[in-house]
């Protein structure tokens, strides 16, 4: 491998591994090559530059901790993410969309009962929500595991604030015979994502703003069917044309309306895809 230049590194790096093993493995790697030197050829990407995307991937690294992945945030922004949703999210018409799973996703939220005040202290609006969680076939789903996340009215997600001892506005949730579940939170304000680290770097140098649409998470798992990640946005919001990471659809979109006792109401209705062999 003596003489390499500008014209057959790319074939010589494919050589070296002509004998990966794992069939995907040595798909991934040869397409992740095969484009990075086009980019690079494309662009006339100069050494400086290059160390300036390396310091940025090493910065991107130090800012991701236990609570916050800076690296999610970075494949948010660029459209990577959402993209990966869409192609391995191909569902029937009537199944609710998936979207982004965001960077602000904790394992092991504390569970509630059905109708307990999920928002646990967090400043907002109080709001109910009121959802089910069916089958394609119209079918309840009973006993399915729901995870629920927003950010409150500060903008942040409870694992974003210092000091905080206790999940806010985080939960998970059990599905009753009929498929439906109720919970108390706050009313979803438009937020924007943290801008005080690379992904802020990155969106202020391409002029875009950071702002994401209010919306609620939800995760929902059931036996026999597939796992959903996906946002119920608020209808109106000024940011639904505009989110900062492209995860906006139609279908998830809902009006919350406020009832006479002054508080909240958003309803929605989940419908699982079976999962196939």
């Amino acid at each position: 491998m003596r003489n390499v230049n500008k014209e057959n590194i790319t074939q010589a790096v494919l050589d070296s591994i002509a004998h990966t093993a794992d069939p995907r493995t040595k798909q991934i790697m040869q397409a992740l090559i095969r484009h990075l030197h086009a980019f690079a050829r494309e662009v006339e990407l100069t050494e400086d530059e290059l160390m300036k995307g390396i310091e940025f991937l090493t910065a991107t690294g130090h800012k991701c901790t236990g609570t916050r992945q800076e690296f999610i945030l970075l494949s948010d922004v660029l459209g990577l993410s959402m993209l990966a949703v869409a192609m391995n999210n191909d569902k029937p018409a009537a199944c609710t969309e998936a979207t982004v799973f965001g960077p602000f996703f904790v394992p092991g939220a504390p569970h509630y009962d059905d109708g307990a005040d999920v928002a646990n202290g967090a400043p907002g609006t109080p709001c109910d929500v009121r959802c089910t969680v069916r089958g394609l076939r119209g079918e309840p789903i009973a006993g399915a595991e729901i995870d629920v996340w927003q950010a409150d009215d500060e903008g942040t997600y409870d694992v974003q604030k210092e000091g905080l001892d206790h999940a806010q506005a985080r939960g998970r949730l059990t599905s009753r015979a009929d498929g439906s579940f109720h919970f108390r939170s706050i009313v979803p304000e438009a937020y924007p994502i943290p801008t005080d680290g690379p992904v802020g770097t990155l969106l202020h140098a391409t002029k875009r703003h950071p702002w994401r649409p209010a919306h609620l998470h939800f995760m929902i798992k059931a036996p026999g069917y597939e796992t959903l990640v996906t946002h119920i946005f608020r209808e109106g919001d000024e940011y639904l044309d505009s989110d900062a990471v492209f995860g906006v659809r139609q279908s998830l979109i809902r009006a919350i309306d406020r009832q006479a006792d002054g508080t909240y109401l958003m309803a929605y209705d989940f419908v699982l895809n079976p999962q196939t062999a």
